[in-house]
């Protein structure tokens, strides 16, 4: 179903992944992959729990930081794309403590790296797999839109 959706929401989200698995990586610190794993998992169940989302809403939009880009659009397909990665990073973590190091890191990088192409070529990968899984019929599009 279309909806309205704040697509520099989406862009803050995506960076903020990126820049949160990023510096996990670089500061060799799983702990920080693992619970960024966890904060997506809650925002993709609860998007109203998102922390993000509030940080968007709460301190960058007040001070005109960033603005509003609301767009018709569906939402369920960037909260899969949230989903996926939650998955991904819950992956690496897993990876990570089990000693699987390069296996780990390399999950956790391309959570940061996909985040990025989003931000930068407007190129939702996790939207992209929704989209052929419904195309397939492995996904139910939404009963408005039957």
């Amino acid at each position: 179903m279309v909806t309205k959706v704040d697509r520099n929401a989406i862009k803050f989200n995506q960076v903020s992944i990126a820049v949160v698995s990023t510096a996990a990586f670089l500061a060799d610190f799983p702990l920080l992959a693992g619970l960024l794993a966890v904060v997506l998992a809650i925002a993709t169940a609860r998007p109203a729990w998102s922390l993000f989302r509030g940080i968007y809403q709460r301190i960058v939009l007040p001070p005109g930081w960033l603005r509003p880009n609301i767009v018709d659009d569906e939402a369920a397909p960037h909260r899969f794309a949230q989903g996926v990665g939650a998955t991904f990073l819950a992956g690496g973590w897993i990876a990570l403590v089990s000693g699987a190091g390069a296996v780990g890191w390399a999950l956790v990088l391309l959570v940061a790296v996909l985040a990025m192409v989003n931000v930068v070529f407007d190129f939702c990968a996790g939207c992209f797999v929704y989209y052929q899984l419904r195309r397939a019929g492995l996904i139910r599009r939404p009963a408005a839109q039957e």
